[in-house]
């Protein structure tokens, strides 16, 4: 008790001689904060500052002033420093800072000395300068620090202090050069824990000067290292950790390459090195998630963890014992060789066990047009192996000798290049299937062998046979390369199943077989193209599918017409940018003739271009077969309700030329038609329409509309007609000289009364030295014998009607009154004066 109670009486003395030493601390130190700097001279320290940075780096430091600062801490401000780089390298500063803030060692200014506690930099410029040679500006104050660690007395103790710069930049130049890599934002800690060992650390975002980027996707750049002086930085043993996160692969793209080839995903990468910069064990790590395109996002996007270990030689730019290993699926993808700088590279790809379906998954990545339910089986092994050629070589002591006059020739012939291709080795798959997509039954093939392709570009090629619908094989030659694929397709095939696997490869011109039914397919066909459309100019920028597709006994249905049409036989030509069937035999109702088929691949607004010709054809029997006939039960009447304006299915727009040997027009009959005809889904535009009709050249443009009922709208003209045939064609017998017709037409209906009562129009006859005969009473007196008759007609209720006409027989000029009936046959009807009867 007694001793508690003398305790209690010392605690408040030691804590008033507690607070007596913290209160004499303080006044010392504000004594020395007005006492001591009055006292230094500044110009003094800062020539001494200026000696002991420029003696350290070995280069001419400059600044413009030397200020003091008491608090918190006594410090140097030394205003616009500026550190001169060797000639050698350059003319730029190799750092600039506007400010810098030196604090001081309060002991050393005792002791009548200056040392600096460290050297702190605020947005502050370096330059990294790389002569083309390979020499760093770096070396030299690598090496005057290994000289000073080697050296003793002043020389030995003249160190630098801690150096550090925040919210800086580091810009690299290449000779006089400054490339557009930079470092911003970066702070930057150098010191030496003890005599001749540096440490460095850097925390610093990457960026371009040529481009704009966005900083926040260009990641963060971490980097610690551990080095000891040298007399090279080349030979400095150097322990290096770098890490680079939360990078955007497009805009990391862009930093490194300068554009954006069109990849995003989230990138993480870290390097390890330890050793010397010629002899460097370097490990790495690369991952990225959801790696995808920018045009399109993949149901499962990618994610990748490569890890690589390597020896690297930076004098001779070689990389030895390089291994590579990454997981891919359920299997893993190993690559090893060796890359000497100035000899033939060594590489070797491993798969062991990787799955078809990542494969797939990959590939989906790449393009967007792979089937979303399309799946894959099957396992994939192997090793390819990769050596560059060596430059050959001639043995003089076994050459034989060659004479002059050989020599002279040999040397005036180019030798041809012999490609051998520098891979080797094979992949092995096993199990594959193909399912999904449409398929009714997986394609399938128990083993897949893929050897090194001779020749280049550099590829792997095999062959597969699948057994598509149990009765012919169709084999598969393939080709992959590192850009592109070639897929070739050669053997029989059900339509059916050859329609399936068109439309699971998703190649252009699987359509063309949609709605065709037939004997199996005769198929010879090339699918080629780039695995990523459009980024590698020599895999080309598109899919193409090229050969030919023969069909026989088939029918083929469009949903522009009721009726299949007949196809004895036909071969699908594919190439070229266009699908085109030539020839095809076809039926179509009675029509029967040979058609050509072309349809543009990369057009979207591009029409298809048929050309069919025909022995024989009957006007009305085409009228009922593209727009339908009057009455039910005929061949596609049920045609008429869907060219309703009303109806949902509308005509393609087509462009088509119709040939047509013998075009029977009613009562008359037109020879070597050839029509050009453009349908929409109003109807068609007919370009032009030439031909023969009663031994005059006939020429027609106009339309065809569709509606309740067809309507013609044509124009043309009809020349040097033979006048005996147009009598003939009238029940009259006319003769004489040429006959011309011109004139225009409007009609709409579908037989041939219909159109009669409905057209309308106008003509103009000019007939030159004519003579017409007929019935007794007939024909008027002024048309037995005239030089010239010209007329005007109007075409109204069924005929045609003579208006202002003028026959001309010498100096005498009559006209004459008439119609013709627009029947089946047709009548002339001429008012004849009586007293002309009698005369008659």
């Amino acid at each position: 008790m007694a001793d508690e109670v003398q305790d209690r009486q010392q605690q408040p003395k030691s804590q008033k001689r507690k607070r007596l030493g913290i209160a004499a601390g303080a006044t010392g130190a504000l004594i020395a904060l007005l006492v001591i700097p009055p006292l230094v001279n500044l110009n003094h320290y800062q020539t001494r500052v200026t000696h002991l940075m420029a003696a350290s780096l070995g280069r001419p430091v400059r600044m413009s002033q030397v200020g003091i600062r008491l608090l918190p801490r006594p410090a140097l401000v030394l205003a616009n420093l500026t550190v001169e780089e060797d000639p050698a390298y350059g003319a730029e500063p190799v750092l600039h800072a506007n400010s810098v803030t030196a604090p001081i060692r309060l002991l050393s200014l005792w002791r009548g000395k200056l040392e600096l506690a460290s050297i702190n930099a605020d947005e502050a410029s370096v330059n990294l300068v790389r002569t083309t040679d390979g020499r760093w500006n770096l070396d030299a104050l690598v090496g005057r620090a290994a000289r000073a660690g080697a050296e003793s007395g002043a020389a030995a103790r003249l160190h630098l202090p801690y150096l550090r710069a925040t919210n800086s930049r580091i810009n690299v130049k290449v000779g006089a050069e400054k490339l557009p890599f930079s470092l911003t934002d970066t702070d930057l800690s150098l010191w030496q824990d003890q005599p001749g060992q540096w440490r460095l650390e850097l925390k610093g975002q990457p960026s371009r000067t040529d481009l704009s980027v966005n900083p926040g996707d260009m990641g963060i750049v971490e980097l610690t290292a551990t080095a000891r002086t040298a007399a090279q930085l080349r030979q400095m043993p150097l322990k290096l950790d770098l890490e680079w996160r939360d990078a955007q692969l497009g805009q990391l793209t862009r930093l490194l390459l300068g554009r954006d080839p069109g990849w995003r995903s989230d990138l993480r990468g870290e390097l390890h090195m330890d050793g010397t910069a010629d002899l460097a064990q370097v490990k790495t790590r690369l991952r990225a998630s959801g790696v995808h395109r920018v045009e399109f996002a993949p149901a499962s996007p990618l994610d990748f963890d490569a890890k690589c270990g390597f020896v690297y030689h930076y004098s001779a730019h070689t990389v030895e014992k390089l291994s590579c290993e990454s997981p891919l699926g359920s299997g893993r993808v190993k690559v090893m060789g060796e890359l000497p700088g100035n000899g033939p590279a060594r590489l070797t790809a491993e798969l062991d066990k990787i799955p078809v379906a990542a494969g797939l998954a990959a590939l989906r990545t790449l393009r967007n047009n792979i089937p979303a339910d399309l799946e894959a089986a099957g396992m994939v092994s192997g090793r390819i192996d990769y050596a560059e050629p060596a430059a050959a070589e001639t043995n003089p002591d076994t050459a034989k000798p060659v004479k002059p006059e050989a020599a002279k020739q040999a040397k005036s012939k180019k030798p041809e290049p012999v490609m051998v291709s520098p891979l080797t080795g094979s992949l092995l798959v096993q199990g594959f299937q193909l399912s999904g997509a449409g398929l009714t039954q997986p394609l399938k093939s128990e083993k897949i062998v893929l050897n090194a392709a001779s020749g280049r570009p550099l590829a792997l090629a095999g062959t597969v046979v699948f057994d598509l619908d149990g009765t012919a094989p169709l084999e598969a030659s393939l080709r992959l390369g590192l850009y592109s694929f070639q897929v070739g397709l050669r053997g029989q095939a059900a339509v059916a199943r050859a329609r399936e696997v068109l439309h699971a490869s998703a190649a252009k011109g699987g359509m063309l077989l949609d709605q065709l039914a037939g004997d199996p397919l005769n198929v010879d066909l090339i699918l080629a193209g780039p695995w990523m459309p459009g980024e590698e100019p020599e895999a080309g920028s598109s899919d193409s599918l090229a050969g030919t597709v023969a069909v026989h006994n088939a029918n083929w249905k469009s949903d522009s017409l009721v009726n299949h049409v007949q196809v004895a036989q036909a071969t699908l030509h594919l190439g070229a940018g266009q699908m085109c069937w030539d020839p095809i035999d076809f039926t179509y109702g009675p029509l029967k003739g040979t058609a050509t088929l072309t349809l543009p691949v990369d057009c979207q607004n591009c029409a298809p271009h048929v050309e069919a010709q025909f022995a024989e054809l009957d006007a009305e029997t085409l009228q009922a077969a593209l727009l339908g006939a009057h009455t039910k039960g005929t061949l596609i009447s049920e045609l008429i309700d869907k060219l309703h304006p009303a109806a949902q299915t509308v005509w393609p727009h087509v462009n088509a030329v119709v040939k047509v040997d013998a075009f029977k027009l009613g009562p008359t009959t037109l020879h070597k038609v050839v029509m050009t005809v453009a349908f929409t889904a109003e109807g068609a535009e007919i370009g032009s329409l030439d031909g023969e009709l009663l031994g005059g050249d006939l020429h027609l443009t106009g339309a065809i509309k569709a509606g309740d009922k067809p309507a013609y709208e044509l124009k043309g003209t009809v020349e040097r007609l033979n006048p005996a045939a147009v009598g003939q064609l009238l029940g009259e017998r006319w003769s004489g000289g040429e006959l011309n017709l011109s004139g225009n037409l409007s009609a709409a209906g579908y037989t041939a009364d219909e159109l009669a009562s409905a057209a309308k129009g106008a003509l103009h006859l000019d007939w030159k030295h004519g003579a017409a005969a007929g019935a007794a009473g007939a024909v008027p007196l002024a048309l037995a014998h005239f030089e010239r008759w010209t007329a005007e007609a109007e075409i109204a209720s069924g005929s045609i009607a003579l208006k202002q006409n003028d026959v001309a027989a010498g100096s005498r000029k009559s006209a004459v009154e008439g119609s013709v009936s627009l029947t089946v046959p047709a009548k002339a009807t001429f008012v004849v004066p009586k007293d002309a009867h009698a005369k008659h």
